[in-house]
């Protein structure tokens, strides 16, 4: 019996040809490379500066040769958090996700053994975003979006975001929700805490809200995934049961125990801590919790499918985690995608 495929669902790119599209489209914000060396350089994106952006990023013989390394089958593409430019106007984030969106499906063609992709939206329209899903999805056959946790200070329960989430649901549509332009900024400035503390804590401030909104009440099967392991949320449980049960504002719109909410969504493995990976799948299921390298910037690890392994799960879930569940979302490895995702 063969093995199954390990397949990791977060993972950016942003090849030089993605880069070159977007300058032309837009000269002020397009992305560029400085200091380059064997083993990476610097990206700017409008103001945006990412240092270090590891060559991975843009190399795609670097990529698949860390993919080898790592044990990865195949890989999720998804953009830089750093595009997804919700502060520039609809129109222009519009034509900048549709140039990032063409170059990922050009990719999975290109390397169909080894990528799969999803797309980006100008979340800050959300009618545009439902569109450009669509599109994503039945025009390129990706299989979904990454979205950002917020849009400019707007959190994920804001109600214009519902033809998102309905157009996601009707198209069985996978959703990555990546944190940016962290909260508390102007208190994790040192020790690197912007993104230790602010990333997780981005992540928990959009699962919430999207929780205590109802929007998983409304939309039972969203496949809505959170990077780094959830951030807080998944051990913070029992306190939103708590809050639910004492503070009648969090039962404004939510009619079931926020629980029954969280145990609708999918977690990534990206936690660096094998106890904390065990608590995920002990507590929500091994098949809510999905591979994820958070490939190529420094906070991830291409030692994730080895820390899965050494996690002493039993094989069906360890399986799952590392490509069952996904292959199931994405229609790989004789997994045939849902009836609804399949006519595309």
């Amino acid at each position: 019996m063969s093995a199954p495929l390990v397949i990791d669902v977060h993972a950016h790119v942003l090849t030089e040809e993605m880069m070159r599209l977007m300058r032309n489209e837009a000269p002020d914000i397009g992305p560029t490379l400085s200091e380059v060396d064997a083993e990476g350089g610097v990206l700017k994106v409008g103001e945006i500066v990412q240092r270090p952006f590891p060559r991975g990023g843009w190399d795609l013989d670097r990529r698949i040769a860390d993919l080898d390394f790592a044990g990865i089958d195949m890989q999720v593409l998804s953009v830089c958090p750093q595009t997804f430019l919700y502060d520039r106007d609809a129109a222009l984030t519009g034509a900048l996700a549709a140039i990032q969106n063409e170059a990922i499906a050009g990719l999975v063609r290109h390397r169909p053994k080894r990528f799969l992709g999803i797309g980006t939206v100008a979340l800050q329209d959300p009618r545009r975003a439902a569109d450009e899903l669509r599109r994503a999805v039945l025009e390129l056959g990706l299989g979904g979006i990454q979205i950002g946790s917020h849009v400019e200070g707007k959190n994920l329960d804001d109600p214009a975001l519902e033809p998102l989430w309905a157009t996601a649901a009707e198209l069985d549509a996978f959703i990555l929700v990546h944190p940016q332009k962290a909260a508390a900024g102007n208190r994790t400035g040192a020790f690197y805490l912007k993104n230790l503390i602010g990333n997780p804590l981005e992540t928990t401030i959009a699962a919430t809200s999207l929780v205590f909104a109802g929007v998983l009440e409304r939309y039972p099967d969203l496949r809505i995934c959170f990077v780094h392991g959830g951030g807080f949320l998944p051990y913070q449980t029992g306190r939103m049961i708590h809050g639910w049960k004492e503070r009648p504002e969090c039962r404004l719109h939510l009619k079931e125990s926020p629980e029954v909410s969280i145990r609708r969504l999918y977690f990534d493995t990206l936690t660096h801590y094998g106890p904390a990976l065990r608590y995920l799948t002990d507590t929500f299921g091994h098949d809510r919790v999905l591979l994820g390298s958070d490939y190529p910037f420094d906070m991830g690890t291409l030692e994730c499918v080895r820390q899965v392994r050494a996690a002493g799960l039993p094989d069906v879930e360890r399986d799952a985690i590392l490509g069952g569940t996904a292959a199931g979302f994405f229609g790989v490895g004789g997994r045939a995608p849902s009836a609804r995702h399949a006519h595309a």
